[in-house]
């Protein structure tokens, strides 16, 4: 049975975007948190963090779900239900998806019985995966109708392409998602718009380049991706590929339009640090650059200082762009009213290697702006700072001894604007095992990032 907890939105979803900017404010943010790369031999976990404003725990976690294993790597996450199977009311946005992009392990979790404690209903080994279907490093998490598909990174032995796990309602495997992986070399997001018949799926690197840190040279070396990948949704299989050269080194996360109409979608290239804007003209697919962030001067680098655009999301009313600059260590706003001619509206910093923002509510930030992710009413940004275990320990070697944390930005949806709030400030840092690491967040009640329309 479902609880009748407030905190928890069980319905399947939202039958509008502007019906879910009306939904009551998150009272709870679940956040996967690491000690994979600080030298504490402890599990990941899925962290509560009590979000509620008129609570005494404003602004801690709360409750601490350990995985069953060391060594998973918890990235990404998504619920086994949005908005896309609305119509179904027998769907039930109940289990939270917690892959270890490491370990291949897929966590499911129930966060409806007691969503202040969420507790583990299921695990699918990354060894079963590798077996049935030679994949392994799950990264997205995308409900479809009933089922859910997981982009995979690799095959069983960490090499490049990977592909997409097809998984039940029952979380049993069913097999590999795609018919076709045309000519793709990488994997990595992907978001689908089922009223124009397509997915997107974008390029990071095969597990065994990613995985052990980053080194410039392989991008030269082609082992980095370069490519977006236009699909055919109901037949499963690419039907064309955008080669987006010195512009798109490395495009990571992609976002359509929560707008099922629209054919608008933005990929963020994190090593060119631009903003690519995809869209349909003359019933065609075409692509454009629409915002570059210029490199930076740093005395300890041999090479201009990239941002590193490592996320990039939209508000849900499809006005607002917000992305992260990991190494500069800014948070960016940008009006995309009119998507080719995007309008620059607000900036905060926190962390980075520029040294601009040393301290964020008396706190030394060590990390830069990493994950985001944005209420339903597009007011809170919240954001954290670890990108990749041995990324993190590479250029911020400091985050071992002192942690994560997370901040929430004020974000002003009328004229354009952000500041960070000086009363939220969750520091992992000092969790009882030791300093962890913080990466994605998601709300009980569905977010910006999991929800699509169709």
């Amino acid at each position: 049975m479902a609880s009748n907890n407030a905190e928890a939105c069980c319905g399947p979803g939202f039958a509008s975007p502007a019906e879910a900017m009306k939904a009551p404010r998150e009272k709870l943010l679940y956040t996967v948190a690491l000690y994979i790369g600080t030298g504490i031999q402890k599990p990941d976990y899925l962290a509560t963090v009590d979000a509620d404003p008129d609570s005494p725990t404003y602004s801690q976690v709360i409750s601490r779900l350990e995985m069953p294993g060391i060594g998973d790597e918890l990235h990404h996450m998504g619920w086994n239900a949005c908005s896309s199977c609305h119509h179904d009311a027998t769907k039930e946005r109940r289990y939270l998806i917690v892959p270890g992009v490491r370990s291949s392990n897929i966590h499911i979790v129930d966060c409806v019985t007691d969503p202040r404690q969420p507790r583990l209903h299921k695990v699918i080994e990354g060894d079963e995966i590798k077996a049935k279907t030679n994949l392994s490093a799950p990264h997205t998490v995308h409900c479809l109708g009933p089922d859910i598909i997981i982009s995979m990174l690799g095959d069983a032995q960490g090499n490049a392409p990977g592909g997409f796990l097809h998984l039940n309602e029952e979380f049993e495997i069913v097999g590999r998602w795609e018919n076709d992986l045309g000519g793709m070399k990488f994997n990595y997001d992907f978001w689908y718009q089922p009223r124009h018949n397509v997915m997107v799926s974008s390029e990071w690197a095969a597990p065994n380049t990613f995985m052990p840190g980053f080194d410039l040279e392989e991008v030269g070396h082609l082992k980095y991706g370069r490519e977006l990948h236009f699909w055919d949704f109901e037949n499963r299989k690419v039907e064309q590929t955008f080669y987006l050269g010195e512009d798109g080194l490395v495009p990571l996360e992609v976002r359509f339009h929560h707008d099922p109409d629209s054919c608008h979608g933005f990929v963020g290239a994190a090593l060119s640090s631009n903003i690519i804007h995809w869209y349909k003209k003359d019933d065609e697919w075409t692509w454009e650059k629409i915002i570059d962030v210029e490199n930076e001067k740093h005395p300890e680098w041999p090479i201009p200082l990239p941002g590193m655009i490592t996320v990039i999301l939209l508000s849900m009313d499809d006005r607002f762009l917000y992305f992260c600059n990991w190494l500069h260590g800014d948070i960016r706003q940008y009006d995309i009213s009119d998507p080719s001619n995007p309008k620059f509206t607000g900036q905060v910093w926190m962390g980075g290697l520029l040294n601009k923002a040393p301290q964020v509510n008396g706190h030394t930030i060590t990390g830069g702006p990493q994950m985001i992710q944005l209420s339903l009413d597009g007011k809170r940004l919240y954001v954290t700072t670890s990108l990749f275990s041995t990324w993190d320990n590479q250029f911020y070697p400091e985050i071992r001894q002192n942690g994560g944390c997370m901040v929430m930005v004020n974000c002003d949806t009328e004229n354009g604007g952000m500041e960070i709030d000086p009363d939220f400030f969750v520091d992992f840092g000092k969790e009882p095992n030791g300093p962890a690491r913080c990466h994605e967040t998601r709300y009980p009640g569905g977010d910006c990032t999991s929800d699509i329309f169709i």
